[in-house]
């Protein structure tokens, strides 16, 4: 498996030219010209622009004409005229960008961080990357669910619960993963928390990424 680490956040290590836009908080995501450039497809941004703008690239399954799309946790980027796929995840303080096989590039994880009920009982689900769907099955808040890309049907539920594989995405612990093995419901002055392996973290932020084994 090949990966590309990316250097994002402040000071030297941030490196896109233009303010990302897209539905990634602007402070971890990337450009889309600017990863053509790290994948090493082009030298400058003038050739990553060409490349984008005549329809070379997808993002999670769709056409994406725009350099400063904006990519963050869990996006796939395909490069169909060469065959190359790559999933953004993280490790340690940086995103990274992991190549993986055509048939994973169908499925996109995405972690449920919220819920609204809308006119007529109608669930909207409200997912990591800014984006939602209706969902009428039960789904809880820190459930990752498996979407089919590019039409987004729901294809699998990861429930979050012990003995699921998850990945640590934010704070000090940032990239590790392992297996859930407890599970501590919040108070009103204390946030829930989980344990991966034997590393405590919040259970905001640790992303289920597999059942028995890991799928990113």
């Amino acid at each position: 498996m090949h990966t590309k680490s990316i250097a994002v956040g402040n000071g030297k290590g941030k490196r896109w030219a233009k303010t990302p836009k897209g539905a990634a908080p602007a402070d971890d995501c990337l450009t889309l010209s600017d990863v053509i450039k790290m994948l090493g497809y082009a030298d400058r941004t003038k050739e990553a622009k060409n490349i984008i703008q005549s329809g070379l690239v997808r993002v999670d399954g769709d056409v994406c004409k725009d350099p400063a799309r904006a990519l963050g946790l869990m996006d796939i980027i395909q490069l169909q005229k060469i065959g190359k796929s790559y999933r953004v995840s993280v490790q340690k303080k940086n995103l990274v960008l992991t190549e993986i096989a055509a048939k994973d590039a169908k499925n996109k994880l995405c972690r449920v961080i919220g819920k609204k009920v809308l006119a007529g009982n109608k669930v909207q689900v409200n997912l990591h990357d800014g984006t939602n769907i209706l969902y009428d099955k039960p789904v809880s808040v820190n459930d990752t669910i498996i979407l089919k890309i590019p039409d987004r049907k729901v294809d699998k539920i990861l429930p979050y619960e012990v003995g699921k594989q998850a990945i640590i995405v934010s704070g000090r612990h940032r990239g590790e993963t392992g297996k859930i093995t407890e599970i501590v419901g919040g108070t009103a002055s204390r946030k829930s928390q989980t344990t991966v392996d034997e590393i405590q973290t919040l259970t905001e932020y640790a992303f289920v990424v597999g059942a028995d084994k890991s799928l990113v």
